[in-house]
């Protein structure tokens, strides 16, 4: 199969302790040839930016492989990755014939297991690919987001709120998935609920480079005059027509509430001088 090799100090940074244990009693060290080594389509990661694939693979060419792959053993003579398959593409590019790794005799859930916490410490999955990730952990093994806080050594809020972004419109989705929008926009567009305009206000949040706390402006500002909009719905014609004509004349928002015959009329002001100036008008 292959030359045996030491396990290398670099799997404590990969995994926690209770995996690392894992590890150590189901793992063979072995160099195997590159070609009999396969990617997991159940891996969580599923973007690898091709650039930082070029970099790895020139500093593979100079300083090698220096910490081993994790597979598992799939037939005789081949292996499914189970942690890095960055390392592995770039190993290929490189053009190495073989490559350290540990085989690891593991049920499904702990594969899963592994994939996800090294990709989450290495920082390598976009939000979209870590929320589908959790969400197929909670699914496949029946298991609840506090027992997977436990597993990964991530808080339970922390999970729930990355999850909760699989329910943004696609086309945010796949904002997320390449940078382009960051994952705070992608949780305060979760407070639209209009798939559509959720759309728009990721392009506004694209074209106008806007902070997460602009966004939250914005919306906030839309969800007023949506409100305000709905109260104007509400006033007979006559009401509406007053309202138009004080806010022509004072030069400022009017609001006019109506009920039975009986209501108040509110002038609003922005600053002290805006304040002095309605009272000019009026007069006073």
């Amino acid at each position: 199969m292959g030359k045996k090799f030491g396990l290398g100090k670099g799997l404590g940074a990969l995994i926690p302790d209770e995996i690392e244990e894992k590890v150590k009693e189901k793992s063979n060290n072995i160099l195997i040839p590159i070609n009999n080594i396969k990617s997991d389509v159940e891996q969580p990661r599923k973007n690898f930016d091709s650039e930082k694939i070029i970099e790895l693979s020139q500093s593979i060419k100079l300083h090698g492989v220096i910490q081993p792959l994790i597979v598992r053993q799939k037939g005789e003579d081949h292996y499914i990755i189970v942690a890095g398959e960055r390392r592995w593409r770039a190993a290929k590019l490189s053009g190495l014939k073989e490559l350290p790794c540990i085989i690891m005799d593991l049920n499904n859930k702990e594969i899963l297991e592994i994939s996800l916490i090294e990709n989450i410490q290495r920082e390598d999955l976009n939000p979209i690919e870590e929320a589908l990730a959790y969400k197929k952990l909670i699914d496949d093994f029946k298991i609840t987001q506090l027992e997977l806080s436990n597993r990964i050594g991530k808080s339970r809020v922390a999970i729930t709120n990355t999850m909760r972004l699989i329910n943004l419109d696609k086309r945010v989705q796949q904002y997320l998935i390449e940078g382009i929008i960051t994952e705070g926009h992608g949780r305060t567009l979760l407070s639209v609920d209009n798939n559509d305009l959720q759309y728009e206000l990721a392009q506004q949040v694209i074209d106008n480079k806007l902070s997460v706390r602009e966004l939250e402006k914005l919306i906030k500002n839309i969800n007023e005059k949506k409100q305000n909009d709905s109260k104007d719905k509400e006033l007979n014609p006559y009401y509406q027509d007053i309202k138009n004509q004080l806010q022509n004349y004072f030069g400022t928002k009017v609001n006019i509430q109506n009920k039975k015959n009986k209501g108040k009329i509110e002038i609003e002001y922005y600053s002290e001088e805006d304040l002095q100036r309605i009272l000019d008008i009026i007069d006073i």
